[in-house]
């Protein structure tokens, strides 16, 4: 029996930092894994690849893949929809949607019938936590071999997070294998985090200096404001494609309507009236225009132009 050290990287800094600590301490059997979303910007792609070169370290790649489960979502559409009462024409255009992309993150959503938000927020678990379990760390344990699952999470960035230790045993194999959850950055903070980065010679994801708070994702079901303002300027074409997936996604949803951001993303009365459409992407773009108490637009924030470089972090000094 031996042990492997699996660090799951997505490109962000956090991860990054992950990384770099693994190499520093040098386990046994080190390597790193990334999961592709489908929803990941250009830029943390050839990042990842980056890190890669640079750490010297192979980075297995791994992928989703919900073929199976929209193929019996389709046979449960067909065959049960019309006993709930639901109209021939609804099922029809369900079934009509309900055929898999090959992208992660949009097939997910079709199966769901919806997209994530913060009450239900099944997108990590589907396409990152289940396909590194299933494709990584699975066939180690199946071959009796334990697994030590390197988490780039930090206590400061949200309640729960911050209830989670730093080592604990995740499962027994039936064969006594162990996988184990490691969280060294617990008690990190962002700029330790960057400084890293710093002392190791490795630059940061480029889109850290373009307004990202967040690079996993893009955009990230939990963008604020700013990175919205952001993406929508700088990046139109991603907003051309979540406009795509919302359609998609709504054709596949029995209620004919599924927008990328929930209810309480942009203040408005679809909040107290669920009658009342919910805002696609572009309306919520055109939010993020908008000053404080998002009711009229900023004049400064409308302007189309953008500065080189824009950091929450103060990266750009």
């Amino acid at each position: 029996m031996s042990e492997h050290n699996i660090v799951s990287v997505s490109g962000g800094k956090d991860s990054t930092a992950l990384l770099l600590l693994a190499i520093e301490r040098q386990p046994d059997n080190l390597r790193a894994v990334f999961a592709d979303t489908g929803n990941e910007h250009e830029l943390t792609y050839g990042y990842v690849g980056y890190l890669e070169r640079v750490t010297g370290i192979s980075i297995q790649w791994v992928e989703a893949n919900f073929a199976r489960q929209i193929a019996k979502k389709r046979e449960f559409v067909a065959t049960k929809w019309g006993e709930h009462g639901i109209a021939q024409e609804v099922i029809d255009r369900a079934l009509e949607a309900l055929v898999p992309t090959g992208n992660p993150f949009l097939d997910l959503c079709i199966w769901k019938g919806r997209f994530p938000s913060a009450r239900a927020a099944f997108c990590s678990e589907e396409l990152k936590r289940n396909p590194i379990y299933a494709q990584v760390h699975k066939p180690i344990l199946d071959a009796g071999n334990d697994v030590v699952s390197w988490q780039g999470v930090r206590k400061d960035e949200s309640l729960r997070r911050s209830l989670l230790s730093e080592t604990e045993i995740k499962t027994v194999h039936d064969n006594g294998a162990e996988l184990w959850n490691n969280r060294p950055l617990l008690n990190w903070t962002a700029e330790d985090c960057f400084a890293m980065h710093r002392r190791h010679g490795i630059k940061y994801n480029p889109l850290y200096k373009q307004g990202m708070g967040r690079v996993g994702c893009m955009p990230c079901i939990h963008s604020r404001k700013n990175e919205l303002l952001e993406i929508g300027k700088r990046y139109p074409k991603v907003i051309d494609r979540i406009r795509r997936w919302e359609d998609a996604v709504k054709q596949a949803s029995k209620y004919g309507q599924s927008t990328f951001f929930a209810c309480d993303k942009m203040p408005g009365p679809h909040q107290k009236d669920t009658s009342l459409p919910m805002p696609g992407i572009d309306r919520v773009i055109e939010w993020s225009k908008t000053g404080n108490g998002g009711m009229q637009f900023d004049m400064w924030r409308s302007l189309d132009d953008l500065p080189a470089c824009s950091s929450i972090y103060g990266l750009c000094e």
